[in-house]
């Protein structure tokens, strides 16, 4: 008798146990950044600029665009109507993988491959080498807490021969097509993604050569080749789903460049290319979140959709956008200039986040719920991405390195995210590129610019002006010198490099 109730005691004990550890186990969903180059907060058909009352807003160049893939996914998630990057590449890519400012980090212009580009008078210590050895990234961080990484398409960490330039140092398990240069030679399979000079190759896509692909579904198929590796293996992913478009060279995908021929009479020459690498881009979106849900793993994956830099977007020529454009179809309407701008045109991007396919009984959602159709006008920074991913893998970090705020009460519809109103968003850019030697600090609806070269202020009210036409520094000298005194206190606090001037 006893023996049977000793066998009995184990049985109930090793059940306890066992159902204990299912309830403890960790919550580790797959994570994907789906990031794609020089695409502002305009070049989609999904508004995410806000009317006066804070609801997202239409405007002409939402009608032109076609993105069904991210009307599906906003429609499931949540999209911010205040996101902002840096106002060029390698600062926000830098910033999204560490979690820090530019201004903190460095890297505080695009990274020329080849030498320092940092500018007339920008300063010379400027972080021209990317990522450094030893700094915690977004890849390094989860691949610790198991997690299968993957890079796919553009990288521009650091330049030819540093130590960023191949994202495997910086914390990925597998590399296809990041490099140190920033944009591809072609988009063409016919011409080996090469330049006509035989400039920027794209590395690791050899299976494509001589074949008629586009690049944007090349990165597609091979990122889709690494989903199913790791759906196989059972294993917890992060993708770094990083497309070379829309970045020029402009070259249109034959597939969809039909729809916009219509415009080109009124529109610069490269725009209809443009808006046919968006929709290719959305392309791309679809057949992933397709192909999730195939695999049976698309509850499981958190998608995190955004830009790096405000538009690109060549619908006037790029000498008549910096003046005060309000026209309708100007490159980022109603928002003023465009990317490498100090302006909202050349910072804004859109920025949804959603789980590939919704579903309240599913133990991932339940753990971090995503409000459907939802949509925050509390500002988001791309270094926000790493603590709101640490946050919800559970991964643990440095959280004094950080910059960023985790946006998962945001996400989730929550009134803790009330914090996000109060905070400020500094972009430093002490170089030299369409715009100049500028610091932008944004405080609740007041924008302010600080211009270098001959000390002058701007100072806008975004509420009332979205379109930055009334500069309003001499009308409220109080509100100024207030913000004056804030920008230079966060920027001798992340020890920023000035220009020489």
């Amino acid at each position: 008798m006893k023996t049977i109730q000793k066998i009995f005691f184990l049985t109930f004990l090793f059940s306890a146990l066992f159902f204990s550890e299912i309830l403890s186990a960790k919550v580790q969903p797959n994570i994907i950044i789906f990031l794609v180059d020089d695409m502002g907060a305009m070049d989609t058909s999904v508004p995410f600029i806000a009317d006066k009352e804070g609801r997202p807003k239409k405007y002409p160049l939402n009608e032109m665009y076609h993105t069904p893939a991210m009307e599906k996914l906003s429609a499931g998630g949540c999209r911010f109507l205040n996101a902002y990057a840096m106002s060029v590449c390698s600062p926000s890519r830098v910033s999204i993988m560490t979690g820090q400012n530019s201004a903190r980090h460095g890297v505080t212009n695009w990274i020329n491959p080849h030498r320092n580009n940092g500018g007339k008078f920008g300063p010379a210590d400027w972080n021209w080498e990317g990522i450094k050895k030893g700094t915690d990234t977004i890849s390094s961080l989860l691949r610790a807490n198991g997690y299968r990484t993957i890079h796919v398409g553009k990288a521009h960490f650091g330049p030819l021969g540093s130590y960023a330039e191949n994202p495997i140092n910086i914390g990925f398990d597998v590399n296809v097509g990041g490099c140190a240069w920033g944009q591809p030679g072609s988009y063409y399979g016919e011409k080996n993604f090469v330049g006509d000079r035989g400039q920027n190759p794209v590395p690791n896509l050899e299976r494509y050569f001589g074949k008629d692909i586009f690049l944007t579904d090349a990165l597609t198929l091979e990122a889709k080749r690494e989903i199913k590796k790791c759906a196989d293996e059972k294993k917890p992913f992060f993708l770094y789903m990083s497309h070379y478009a829309v970045h020029s060279p402009f070259q249109p995908d034959k597939r969809f460049i039909g729809r916009y021929g219509k415009y080109k009479s009124s529109t610069s020459k490269d725009w209809p290319a443009f808006a046919s690498m968006i929709e290719s881009m959305d392309k791309s979106l679809s057949d992933i979140l397709e192909y999730l849900d195939l695999l049976g793993i698309a509850e499981d994956t958190l998608v995190i959709f955004l830009g790096d830099n405000g538009s690109d977007a060549r619908i006037l020529p790029v000498s008549e956008v910096e003046g005060p454009n309000t026209s309708k179809v100007a490159n980022a309407a109603p928002l003023r200039g465009m990317k490498a701008s100090k302006y909202e045109g050349g910072m804004r991007i859109p920025l949804i986040v959603s789980w590939a396919k919704p579903d309240k009984l599913n133990k991932n959602q339940q753990a971090f719920p995503v409000l459907p159709g939802s949509f925050v006008n509390s500002m988001a920074v791309v270094y926000d991405l790493l603590p709101t991913i640490m946050s919800i893998t559970g991964t643990s970090y440095d959280k004094s390195i950080s910059d960023g705020e985790s946006l998962c009460d945001a996400i989730a519809g929550s009134s803790n995210s009330d914090r996000l109103s109060k905070r400020k968003f500094l972009m430093h850019y002490p170089h030299e590129h369409r715009c100049r030697y500028f610091t932008v600090l944004r405080d609740g609806d007041w924008k302010l610019i600080r211009n270098y070269e001959d000390g002058s202020y701007e100072l806008y009210n975004l509420k009332s002006d979205i379109s930055e036409s009334r500069n309003l520094a001499s009308d409220h000298p109080q509100k100024l010198n207030e913000l004056k005194s804030e920008m230079d206190e966060i920027l001798k606090s992340q020890k920023a490099k000035m220009p020489n001037l």
